[in-house]
Formats: C-alpha cells, structure tokens, sequence
C-alpha cells in the first residue's frame, strides 16, 4: 500500500527535484502539493510548481498558501535559485489549474479523507504547516509524520547557525516542533552529503525522457549557481532527502532528540537547538537525520525520472 502523502514546497531548484522523485515513486501517492513563499515569491513559486507537474505529466490538486511568514517579512533566496525560482529551466506552460482552496483546508480535507493516517513532507518555511496545525489541532492525530527539510545542529546556512527554512519563519517551526507530531529532521546535516557530482548529472540527462531533460536542466542550472556561490564540488539536492527518506528511511541514520527553536536570539535567531546528548532532560520531539547512503538516493531520483513522461 502505498504511503498517503502532501507536499509543501517553494520550487526552487531541489525542490523540483524532490517532486519528481515524490510522483515517480512507486512506494508514495502524492495526494497535494501545497505551495509556501520561500525561496521566492508565493506567485512565483506556484508558478513553478502548476508548470513542473504538468511537464511531468502527472496530476493533483495545487494549493496556494501562505505568502509571507507569520510574523515577519518574507526574505527570498534569489542568490541561489534566480529571479523566477528556476532560472535557466525551459518549463511549458502550466495545464493544472490553481485549486480553489487554501493550502491549508487541502492539508485537513485530505488528513480527514481515505482510510489510515497521512504524512507531510514540507521542504520550504514551516508557514504553512503551523498555520494547519492552528487552525486544525483536532487533526494532528490524523497526521502520521512531518518529515520535514530544515535545521541544522552543525553550522547554518544563511548564518553561522541558521539554516534557511526555519530562520524563515522561525515561529512557525516553534509551532510544529511543540506540536507533539512525529517530526523527522533532515537539515543541513545530512543534506550536505546528499551531493550529485558531474557524473550524477550526465546519468540523469542520458535517461533520455522529456522529463529527464527537464532534470538535466535543474541540475545543471544549480550545480553551476551553487558553485559559482561556494566553490565547492557537488551539488547538494537538500530537499529530496525528506522524501527518500518518507520512501526508505532505512538508507538513512539518525538520533532521537529535543529540539527547540530560537526565535529571539540576536546571533542565534533561527537556530535549531538540538539535544543530542540529553542535557536539557526534555522528551525528544524529533528524530534528526545525520547520515545517508548518497549512491542510494542518486539511484532513486534517476529511477523515479525515468518513470515519469
């Protein structure tokens, strides 16, 4: 039976990816994509995501959501991922339509919807998650898991401690880690291993779909930002680690743990304060994903590209 999930994202480079690998899934039915501003603009960003799925060829409802965080001015990442969120990338244009519900009443229909219970996998800011668990708190024991992409227990990456998800809207990562829902943690620990070298990319391109071209593109696009921004080799496809890891968690390692959110500090705003060695004597709240078996996650995503159009 195939594991019942939504999709909140701001596309974004890895996030483009981290769809594909989701509708290409033989083990996952994506039920929602549900879109968060983030790295760009709430337009832009469900822009992108109408535009992805329908040159995939695949279809499900797409929600609008939140167009800024709850409690502070949105701050994109066009230094990484382009003015439009996918510079670079030939999209056609979108055959999916908006749907006509807000992200967040998509996320309780479908939590109230079908047998069993239903996982979100938000890879953008947590806006949209919180305001859902707000709103519906007589939901959460209908949502399995958050398996989410954010947080960091060693280094940020918008500052020293910060990573970009969560130092987005701080506050609403507040929420959802005191939720009491299953959280899985994959930050920048673990997505900084989840490297896609030159070889990588060329394997994706000769799979030879429509699709696949459309990845090659994302991935070279990217690849090329990302080294121009750090010099570094290999090109970290963060987001799609929160999917493999709703598809197989046994390609991953991780630790069970507190962790808090800093939302007032004036270096550490945005931290996500990981207790890994118990110090603070508090119940885990979260697992947080430290390792992965990166050859295992490149052979999934260019599987799951070879199933689509």
């Amino acid at each position: 039976m195939k594991k019942r999930v939504i999709i909140d994202c701001d596309p974004g480079y890895d996030d483009a990816i981290a769809l594909m690998l989701a509708f290409g899934s033989e083990n996952l039915k994506v039920e929602a994509v549900t879109t968060c501003a983030g790295n760009q603009t709430q337009d832009k960003v469900h822009s992108n995501a109408l535009k992805l799925l329908s040159s995939m060829g695949v279809s499900a409802p797409v929600a609008r959501g939140a167009d800024k965080p709850l409690m502070r001015n949105l701050s994109t990442d066009g230094n990484v991922h382009g003015k439009s969120g996918l510079d670079g990338v030939e999209l056609g244009k979108a055959t999916i339509r908006t749907s006509g519900n807000h992200a967040i009443d998509v996320i309780a229909e479908a939590a109230m919807a079908g047998k069993g219970k239903i996982t979100l996998i938000p890879i953008g800011p947590l806006t949209n998650i919180a305001l859902f668990i707000s709103m519906y708190p007589q939901l959460k024991g209908k949502i399995e898991h958050i398996i989410l992409m954010g947080g960091a227990c060693c280094g940020g990456n918008v500052t020293p401690v910060a990573e970009f998800n969560i130092k987005t809207d701080p506050e609403a990562a507040e929420i959802v880690f005191s939720s009491g829902i299953p959280i899985v943690m994959c930050g920048l620990d673990v997505t900084r291993k989840a490297l896609f070298y030159d070889d990588d990319i060329q394997r994706v391109r000769n799979v030879g779909t429509r699709c696949s071209d459309i990845a090659y593109q994302i991935l070279k696009m990217y690849s090329e930002l990302y080294f121009m921004k750090t010099a570094r080799e290999g090109t970290p496809i963060h987001d799609a680690c929160a999917v493999a890891y709703a598809i197989e968690p046994q390609m991953f390692k991780s630790v069970e743990c507190h962790v808090a959110i800093e939302t007032k500090g004036l270096l550490t705003d945005g931290m996500t304060v990981a207790d890994i060695d118990g110090r603070l004597g508090k119940e885990p709240n979260a697992h947080v994903v430290l390792e992965l078996n990166r050859e295992r996650l490149v052979d999934m995503i260019i599987s799951a590209v070879g199933r689509l159009e």
